[in-house]
């Protein structure tokens, strides 16, 4: 049986912090309907949204994209997140065309 005691403050210590866009993607997961999923768009662009400065261009989210798919990999492998693509889970390393995430049942 699994002990189900809190986390000694050197446990939690020792592990890594979630990198901000990683922790955006799982807020943003969490803030969806359930059975619902989010888009590598959506994410880019709550990201830009939220650190845009006056001078940016409109499409500043597009430089988010490739940080947030590969932030997603990481969710995907750590079994946090499940990737989609038309509906069906996929593998997250090899998904290509247009693509969602999707918490885990």
């Amino acid at each position: 049986m699994l002990d189900s005691a809190p986390m000694s403050a050197e446990t939690a210590q020792n592990m890594p912090a979630l990198d901000p866009i990683a922790e955006t993607i799982l807020e943003l997961l969490a803030a969806a309907e359930p059975h619902k999923s989010i888009s590598p768009e959506d994410v880019a662009r709550a990201i830009a949204e939220s650190r845009r400065r006056p001078n940016d261009p409109p499409d500043l989210w597009r430089r988010y994209l490739p940080a947030v798919k590969q932030q997603a990999l990481y969710l995907a492998r750590a079994g946090k997140l499940i990737v989609m693509r038309k509906g069906k889970a996929v593998d997250a390393q090899t998904a290509k065309g247009v693509i969602r995430y999707k918490r885990p049942i």
